[in-house]
C-alpha cells in the first residue's frame, strides 16, 4: 500500500475541484486559461488539506523507529532471548512500530510539498493577479490587456514588496544571520505567512460562530422563510437595478454602432463588443449594418478608449444581469418549498403536498424510497431534529477550537485539546485514529475558512454565485485566497496538535511540510511572538459575530441586513413577502393554463387540435411578418431623416388594446422595480412585457 492512499486522494481531490468549478464556473462561456488557473490553485490548495493527515502519520511512525533504535533503548532490552533465539534490533523496531497503511516512502513528500507549494505561491502572488486584470480588462488586443493589467497590478506588488524589504532589512542588519538563498527563501515563506495569517483570523473567528448558528438557524423554518422573504426584497432591487443597467449600457452600444459605420477603423472593436451583448440585443442592433453608407472624416468619433471603457461595461452589466435573473428564479423555489413546508407542518395528512409539480419527472427513488410521506417525516420533524443536532456538534467543536487556538503554545502542561487526542493515540500508534482525527480537524477548519470566502460579497466585484453564475474576476479573486489562506492554516493546524517545532520547541520529527516552510527562527519576533498571540484575537473576533456586531454596524450605515428588531427590515419583509405571492399567483395561474389546454387535448382528442394548430400557425406567421416589417422600418437607414422619424413617431402611437386588469398588473410591476425595457425595442417585446402576468 506504499504510495496508495497518497495516488487515491490525489485523483480524488482534482476531481473535488472540478466539481465545484462547475458548480460555480461556467466551462462553456469563460476563457480557458481562467479556468485552468482557477482549478489549479483549488487543487494544489485541496491537496495539501487532504495530504496533510498522510504527512502526519508517516512522521510519527518515524518517530517510532527513531525512539525504538538501539542508541535510544536501554541495551538489556534490545537483546533479549526467548530460550535459545535472539531478537535483533531491526526486529525489536518492527514488533514495536508497524508501518502505517497509508505510509509514504521516503523522498517523496519533500518534492510532492515543494512543487505543491511553489506553484501555489506563484499563482497566487504572480499568475493569477495578472489573470485577474487581464480577464477583466475591455482591451481589444492582447498588449492592450496586458497593459491594463500591468498597470492596475503595479500598487499590488509593490505592496509585497514593501513587506518583504522590510523583513530582509531586518535580517539584513541582524548581526548573527547571514544572507544567504535559505534566509532569502524563509524571509518569502514568513512573509507569505503572515500576511496570509491575518486575513485567517479574521476569516476563521466569522466561520467558527456562523457555521453553527447557521445550521441551528436552518431548523428553525419560520426564521429561515422571513429570512428569504427578506432576500427577495432586495434582490428584486438589484435584478431591477441590474436591468435599468443592462438598458443604458445597450443604449450607448446601439448609439456608438450606428455613428460608427461599417468601412471605420473601429468598426472590429463595435463587433467585438456587440458579440458580448445579449442575443436579443445583437438581432435588434445588427440591422443596422446593411447601410453601407461611408463615413464622414468630419465627423466626430468615440475613441478607442471610449470603445474600451464601454466594453467592460459591457461585460460587467451582462453578467450581472444573468446573475440576478438567475438567482431570483433560485430564490422563488426556495421561497415555494418553505411555504410548502410551513403549510404541510399545519396539515392532518402525513404526506408532503406540493403547490407546483416538479419540474422534472420522478425517478425511482422518489417513486420508491423518497415518497410523500417520508418526505413530510423528513421536512417536517427530521430535518429540523437533525440540523439541530448539528448545529450542536460544531458548536462543541468551535469552543474546541477557540481554547486550542489560545493555549497551543503551553507544552506543559498540554492543554490544546487536539493535541491531547493525538498524543493519546501516538502512544498506541493508532494510525487510523489519527488520521481521522487530523482530517475532521483541518476540514472543518478549512470549512469555516473557505466558507466564510464564498459567503463574502465585496459589494459586485467579488462575489461567488453558484448556478455557474461567478465571473471570472472572482473565481480568480478566490484562487489567490485559498492559496494564500491555506498554508498559514496547516501551518496553524500543525501547532495546535504540537507538530511543529518552531512553536511547541520540542525536540521532534519534523513532517516533510515542516520542513519545505523552513524555519521560522530566522525571524524569532515572528516565530515567538506574532504567530503564538495573535491567534488569540479569535475570542473577541467570535463574540462580535456572536452579537452580530458587523451586521448592525453595516445596518446603520445604509446597507439593509437581516436584523428582526429593526424597522426596515420588517418592511423589507413584507415587500419580500407580497413579491413572493405576486410570483406565486403567475405561475399559478401558467400551471392552470397549461390544465386546461391538457385538458381540452383530452377532451376532443386530435380532431380538433390540427385545424387549432393551422389557424396558430397563420396568426404567428402573420404577426411575425408585422413585427419584422415594424422592426425594418424602425431601424432601417432612410435617405429622408424627416420621413423615418415621421414613421417612428407613428410607430411609438400605436395604440394598444389593453383593458384594466392588464394596467393594474403593469403598475405593480412599475412598483416592484421591473422595467419595461428600452426605447430601441420591440412592440411585440413591449407588448408581452405589459401582459406577462395575464
Amino acid at each position: 500500500m506504499s504510495g496508495a492512499a497518497l495516488g487515491l486522494e490525489i485523483v480524488v481531490v482534482f476531481f473535488l475541484a472540478l466539481f465545484l468549478l462547475h458548480r460555480y464556473g461556467d466551462f462553456g462561456k469563460q476563457q480557458r486559461m481562467v479556468l485552468f488557473g482557477t482549478l489549479l490553485a483549488w487543487y494544489l490548495c485541496f491537496l495539501i488539506v487532504f495530504i496533510l493527515p498522510l504527512d502526519v502519520t508517516t512522521t510519527i511512525y518515524k518517530q517510532c523507529k527513531m525512539d525504538h533504535e538501539p542508541h535510544g533503548v536501554d541495551p538489556a532490552l534490545v537483546n533479549q532471548t526467548a530460550g535459545n533465539t535472539s531478537v535483533t534490533p531491526t526486529q525489536s523496531v518492527r514488533a514495536a512500530c508497524y508501518k502505517p497503511w497509508s505510509y509514504i516512502p521516503d523522498g517523496i513528500m519533500p518534492v510532492f510539498w515543494r512543487v505543491v507549494y511553489w506553484t501555489s505561491q506563484c499563482l497566487t502572488w504572480l499568475l493569477l493577479p495578472f489573470m485577474q486584470s487581464y480577464a477583466r480588462s475591455g482591451g481589444f488586443s492582447i498588449g492592450g490587456k496586458m497593459k491594463t493589467a500591468l498597470i492596475e497590478n503595479a500598487i499590488y506588488y509593490g505592496t509585497y514588496l514593501l513587506i518583504f524589504g522590510s523583513l530582509l532589512i531586518y535580517v539584513a542588519v541582524h548581526p548573527e544571520w547571514r544572507l544567504s538563498w535559505y534566509e532569502l527563501q524563509t524571509i518569502g515563506i514568513t512573509a507569505a505567512n503572515t500576511w496570509g495569517l491575518f486575513l485567517l483570523v479574521l476569516l476563521l473567528g466569522y466561520g467558527l460562530v456562523e457555521i453553527p448558528r447557521s445550521y441551528w438557524e436552518a431548523s428553525r423554518h419560520g426564521h429561515l422563510l422571513l429570512k428569504t422573504y427578506f432576500k427577495a426584497s432586495k434582490l428584486m432591487t438589484e435584478k431591477a437595478d441590474a436591468e435599468e443597467n443592462l438598458e443604458d449600457v445597450m443604449e450607448e452600444v446601439r448609439k456608438v454602432s450606428e455613428a460608427i459605420k461599417y468601412n471605420h477603423p473601429l468598426r472590429t472593436c463595435i463587433d467585438t463588443i456587440l458579440r458580448k451583448c445579449p442575443l436579443d440585443y445583437q438581432e435588434k442592433m445588427g440591422r443596422n449594418m446593411d447601410d453601407y453608407e461611408d463615413f464622414d472624416d468630419k465627423q466626430t468619433f468615440p475613441s478607442e478608449k471610449s470603445l474600451v471603457k464601454l466594453h467592460k461595461q459591457v461585460i460587467y452589466a451582462v453578467q450581472r444581469h444573468n446573475r440576478t435573473r438567475v438567482q431570483w428564479q433560485i430564490l422563488l423555489q426556495q421561497a415555494f418549498h418553505l411555504e410548502d413546508v410551513a403549510k404541510n407542518e399545519t396539515g392532518s395528512s402525513r404526506q408532503f403536498v406540493h403547490s407546483f409539480p416538479r419540474s422534472q419527472p420522478a425517478g425511482w427513488f422518489c417513486r420508491y424510497v423518497y415518497t410523500p410521506t417520508v418526505e413530510w417525516y423528513w421536512e417536517c420533524l427530521l430535518k429540523r431534529c437533525f440540523y439541530r443536532l448539528l448545529g450542536l456538534v460544531l458548536s462543541l467543536f468551535s469552543v474546541a477550537v477557540v481554547w486550542s487556538e489560545c493555549t497551543f503554545f503551553s507544552t506543559k502542561p498540554v492543554l490544546s485539546l487536539f493535541a491531547v487526542f493525538i498524543q493519546l493515540a501516538e502512544r498506541d500508534y493508532n494510525y487510523v485514529y489519527i488520521q481521522v482525527a487530523c482530517f475532521i480537524t483541518i476540514f472543518f477548519l478549512c470549512t469555516c475558512v473557505y466558507s466564510t470566502v464564498f459567503r463574502i460579497r465585496v459589494f459586485n466585484y467579488y462575489y461567488l454565485a453558484s448556478h455557474h453564475q461567478t465571473d471570472a474576476y472572482s473565481l480568480q479573486f478566490s484562487g489567490m485566497l485559498f492559496c494564500r489562506l491555506t498554508p498559514p492554516l496547516c501551518l496553524n493546524f500543525l501547532g495546535l496538535i504540537h507538530m511543529d517545532a518552531a512553536i511547541s520547541h520540542q525536540q521532534k520529527e519534523q513532517t516533510a511540510y515542516t520542513s519545505i516552510m523552513g524555519s521560522m527562527r530566522v525571524l524569532s519576533f515572528v516565530a515567538n511572538g506574532f504567530y503564538i498571540y495573535y491567534p488569540m484575537l479569535i475570542v473577541l473576533l467570535c463574540i462580535a459575530t456572536y452579537f452580530s456586531l458587523g451586521t448592525r454596524c453595516l445596518n446603520l450605515l445604509g446597507f439593509q441586513q437581516f436584523m428582526g428588531d429593526c424597522e426596515m427590515t420588517s418592511d423589507l419583509m413584507e415587500e419580500g413577502k407580497e413579491l413572493i405571492r405576486r410570483e406565486k399567483r403567475k405561475r399559478q395561474r401558467t400551471e392552470d393554463g397549461e390544465n386546461r389546454r391538457r385538458d381540452w387535448k383530452q377532451r376532443y382528442g386530435n380532431q380538433r387540435e390540427e385545424p387549432m394548430a393551422r389557424s396558430r400557425a397563420v396568426h404567428d406567421a402573420k404577426e411575425g411578418d408585422a413585427n419584422d416589417r415594424r422592426q425594418q422600418v424602425k431601424y432601417s437607414r432612410s435617405s429622408r431623416p424627416p420621413e423615418r422619424d415621421r414613421v417612428e413617431l407613428l410607430q411609438e402611437a400605436e395604440p394598444l388594446d389593453f383593458n384594466a386588469d392588464s394596467l393594474s398588473e403593469e403598475a405593480a410591476d412599475s412598483e416592484s422595480g421591473r422595467h419595461a425595457g428600452g426605447r430601441y425595442l420591440s412592440m411585440s417585446s413591449s407588448r408581452s412585457r405589459i401582459f406577462d402576468d395575464v
